[in-house]
């Protein structure tokens, strides 16, 4: 039985999250605007998107299973920790430089790759630590501190905005200095939030018993490969029931991180291009819309733990995912900057729920011999609709959505209301299943 943490204790092992999470947020505000300032097409904003699925694809289950099999004076998952926020950081810093598209895709593909191999472990690290009792705190902490991370993220460009830069001041690729700040910004914060957890929490020494296991398994990238296949096929019912779910709710959020400048520039501003003056409008609005969406993130994790209790993970993800839909169908059909906030609300339950409430339904279902490769091959269920979603919009953007990046988000609100009714399908199981 391991000890239970305390709330401090939970908390500082978490801040390592907030600095991955503030990466990824300022990926999903700034990377569409970027590469339209380099002059890319609207169509072709998912294939450039596709570093994301991809990394997540290829790193995050075969990460996870080595870090299962790792045994050093460091711990099992703590150099993965170190090692994926140093290079995220070299990544931050390298982007807002970038002077053409195919240098701002090739760094976000190696940023990406970093933020997964730091990614699953963290995620493991969370389930071999606490119990399973605690597992709503640890997940949902995790859930918040990802709100906040995001908040900040979105807000940076307009905080900077506040305290004096120019709202003109560009890099010779068009870059606005506030996105380049903001970057720099992240480049520190997501080394030093991971050494702080490093510091202040350490991972629990693997018995005598455990490590001997371990050294009796095979080694090698082919032994790896093996038993990232093996987990899948032995994969728990749990899981599978979480596979529709997760194709409808991803499909979903990357249509709308990918097109929401491009729609608010459209139905904000009249802006039908990266060069029109609304178009900056746009998105330094997404950077106040997002930072509200995901500051309800962060309270609502918190606020979510009693509730997630009493009701369990499932109900609260399924009103959380239909408040979502709803509030996608509703942006494209707003006029006044201060109504948009009111969709926003729905979005930041979503986003809060989504980062916690699918891993607590999880967490209980794994076999703990497994849990980094469990958690990695369940961020298959993320990447592949995203995979699917990048290749399969660009055929139908002018065809069926007009070339429209409204009807892009409409589209994303209908599939997040079809992953809402697909939670209600979900059956949990109470125990790990047996190897």
């Amino acid at each position: 039985m391991k000890p239970s943490l305390s709330l401090r204790q939970i908390l500082n092992m978490n801040v390592g999250f907030f600095g991955i999470q503030y990466s990824f947020g300022l990926q999903q505000s700034n990377m569409s605007p970027i590469y339209q300032y380099l002059g890319a097409n609207e169509a072709d904003l998912p294939l450039l998107w596709l570093a994301g699925p991809m990394t997540g694809l290829l790193v995050q289950p075969i990460i996870g299973a080595m870090s299962d099999r790792t045994v050093s004076r460091y711990g099992r998952r703590t150099p993965y920790f170190l090692i994926g926020a140093i290079i995220c950081s070299l990544s931050l810093l390298a982007m807002p430089y970038s002077s053409a598209l195919w240098m701002a895709a090739s760094i976000l593909w190696i940023l990406d790759a970093a933020n997964n191999v730091t990614m699953e472990p963290y995620r493991a690290f969370v389930s071999d630590k606490l119990n399973k009792d605690q597992h709503a705190v640890g997940f949902l902490t995790q859930s918040a501190f990802t709100g906040l991370a995001q908040t900040l993220a979105y807000l940076t460009p307009s905080l900077l905005l506040y305290f004096g830069m120019s709202r003109d001041a560009s890099t010779a690729s068009h870059i606005p200095m506030t996105t380049l700040v903001a970057f720099l910004m992240g480049a520190f914060i997501s080394t030093a939030s991971i050494v702080w957890s490093l510091y202040t929490t350490r991972e629990i020494p693997l018995t005598a018993a455990e490590i001997a296991d371990i050294k009796s398994k095979p080694t090698g990238v082919i032994a790896t490969l093996r038993e990232v296949w093996q987990a899948i096929l032995e994969m728990p019912i749990t899981m599978r029931r979480l596979v529709v779910m997760k194709f409808f709710q991803w499909y979903a959020l990357a249509c709308y991180w990918q097109f929401v400048v491009a729609c608010l520039a459209r139905s904000m501003f009249g802006a039908v291009d990266a060069s029109a003056p609304g178009f900056r409008e746009a998105d330094l609005l997404n950077g106040q819309i997002g930072a509200f969406y995901n500051f309800i993130a962060f309270a609502a994790a918190f606020a979510l733990i009693p509730i997630v209790k009493k009701t369990g993970a499932k109900t609260m993800h399924c009103i959380c995912l239909a408040l979502a839909g709803c509030g996608m169908l509703a942006i494209p059909e707003i006029r006044d900057k201060a109504f948009l906030f009111i969709p926003m609300i729905g979005m930041g339950l979503a986003w809060a729920s989504v980062m916690g409430n699918p891993y607590i339904m999880l967490a209980g279902s794994i076999p703990k011999e497994r849990v980094g490769v469990y958690m990695g091959i369940f961020n298959m269920f993320i990447v592949i609709p995203m995979l699917i979603q990048s290749f399969t919009l660009p055929f139908i953007y002018k065809s069926f959505l007009n070339s429209d990046p409204q009807n892009v988000i409409r589209m994303a609100g209908v599939m997040m209301l079809c992953a809402a009714i697909a939670t209600l399908f979900v059956k949990i199981d109470a125990e790990p299943a047996k190897q």
